[in-house]
């Protein structure tokens, strides 16, 4: 387990919040599983029916650690599948409550969340080809049908980063706030969300997400040619390209 993660419950809601701030909020292999661990709570407690994921301080996930690449795996199941399969299940609504930079993961976590609110200062990027990887979490299914093909290649392919008012006006995002009062107004809206019919939630949810055994299909894809890349010798230089902060040479 680890301190990095912060799960608290107001009313209904249960709200998740990556707590590794000099880091940006980097993830790790422990805090995947701990927000799979609040995801799974959320799941079967019923004094919970709505979540807010969201990040400390000012950034949203810089997108996974580099440096845990290099750790062992924790047996079974990795981590970042069981938190990706566990979002993209879950039955009850999560909203993303993006503060800052959505980096990687950052990004596409949001297209399995069922609203992402943003704070002006936001930024999202998903640069995979940068750093000698490919699409995962679903995204190169996902976030076509979300923003269109021409955006998701500009974002997939080309790295292009978007701000607040671009993510909202290609579709990425639903709605963007002041700073000051971006968590209140996800929390407000997850409370009223939470206080629908739950049933009739869950089901709308289902039918909304009627493309989810295509999902699976394209997760399992991703994940095969995400191993790969990860012994590639695109992936070590990108890796020891961060670590002597340079730009890595792909031959």
């Amino acid at each position: 387990m680890t301190d990095l993660v912060e799960c608290s419950q107001s009313g209904r809601v249960l709200t998740i919040t990556f707590d590794r701030e000099p880091q940006l909020n980097a993830l790790t292999h422990d805090m995947y599983a701990a927000v799979a661990d609040g995801l799974d709570l959320a799941q079967t407690d019923e004094t919970i029916r709505a979540v807010v994921i969201t990040g400390k301080g000012e950034a949203f996930t810089a997108g996974n650690d580099l440096g845990e690449f290099a750790k062992p795996m924790p047996a079974g199941k990795p981590p970042v599948v069981r938190f990706l399969e566990t979002l993209r299940d879950i039955e009850i609504p999560v909203l993303a409550a993006v503060n800052g930079p959505a980096v990687g993961v950052g990004l596409t976590m949001l297209l399995h969340c069922d609203l992402a609110f943003a704070s002006e200062t936001a930024t999202f990027s998903a640069p995979f080809t940068r750093v000698g990887l490919v699409p995962e979490a679903g995204s190169s299914l996902l976030l076509p049908q979300a923003v269109g093909m021409a955006m998701a290649n500009d974002i997939l392919l080309a790295g292009r980063t978007l701000d607040a008012d671009q993510a909202l006006s290609a579709g990425l995002i639903s709605r963007v706030f002041k700073t000051e009062e971006l968590l209140a107004s996800a929390a407000s809206t997850a409370q009223d969300m939470a206080d629908l019919a739950p049933n009739a939630m869950k089901k709308s949810k289902l039918l909304v997400r009627s493309s989810r055994d295509l999902v699976i299909k394209q997760m399992a894809d991703e994940s095969r040619h995400f191993a790969d890349q990860l012994k590639s010798p695109e992936f070590t230089e990108s890796v020891a390209a961060f670590l002597e902060k340079r730009s890595p040479q792909f031959s």
